[in-house]
């Protein structure tokens, strides 16, 4: 059968293109990618909690501007990976990154399209984007911590952001600007953790 490429599909292309072109660190990277499909990943649990959550912050007192929904990436090697995030959602224990929050009660997700990985690129390299939904909440700038002894989520918070040294990114390494371009998004309620914040919600894979 003929099937003509779906005007949703090519629409939705350019809908994440366009979101992760406005969301790069480096402006050469506008020539550096190129993005071949992008899947919408409709996942009603997610919405639906990101909707509850952005419900429960707004009666806390919550302002417009932390309640914001914006856009956060985690990168995949291989499609599996990151279909599996898209149908389990992101969960604590599953980064290798400690410096923002312990890894065991929060996650860690971009917050650059082209800084996904502590390692550049190198031509020729492909792999697989999860662009996620991100309601930031209320956000703590957190001196990153080497130490053994990790940072725990700060009560009232719901998210950790690194001391930006505004330095210009070529003068960091690139695993610098990795790190220090992370959000550590955490969920306490009653003293527990939360194994998948409500507040990421997997949105496109391209």
């Amino acid at each position: 059968g003929f099937h003509p490429e779906s005007e949703e599909s090519s629409s939705l292309l350019q809908t994440a293109v366009s979101v992760l072109q406005s969301s790069y660190l480096d402006s050469t990277s506008q020539d550096g990618f190129q993005y071949s499909q992008a899947i919408l990943v409709e996942n009603d649990v997610f919405l639906s909690e990101l909707k509850a959550f952005a419900q429960a912050k707004e009666a806390a007192g919550y302002s417009q501007e932390e309640l914001k929904e914006t856009f956060a990436f985690l990168l995949f090697d291989k499609e599996e990976e990151a279909k599996e995030v898209c149908q389990t959602g992101l969960r604590v224990n599953s980064s290798f990154i400690s410096t923002l929050g312990d890894p065991a009660k929060g996650v860690y997700i971009s917050k650059y399209a082209d800084c996904l990985h502590p390692r550049p690129w190198y031509h020729g390299k492909s792999g697989y984007i999860v662009i996620c939904k991100l309601i930031k909440g209320k956000v703590k700038v957190v001196s990153e911590n080497y130490t053994s002894s990790y940072t725990s989520p700060s009560p009232g918070y719901d998210c950790h952001v690194a001391v930006s040294r505004n330095n210009v990114p070529s003068k960091t390494s690139h695993w610098q600007n990795f790190e220090q371009s992370q959000y550590y998004v955490y969920e306490v309620s009653d003293g527990s953790t939360a194994e998948r914040p409500r507040q990421i919600c997997p949105y496109i894979v391209i």
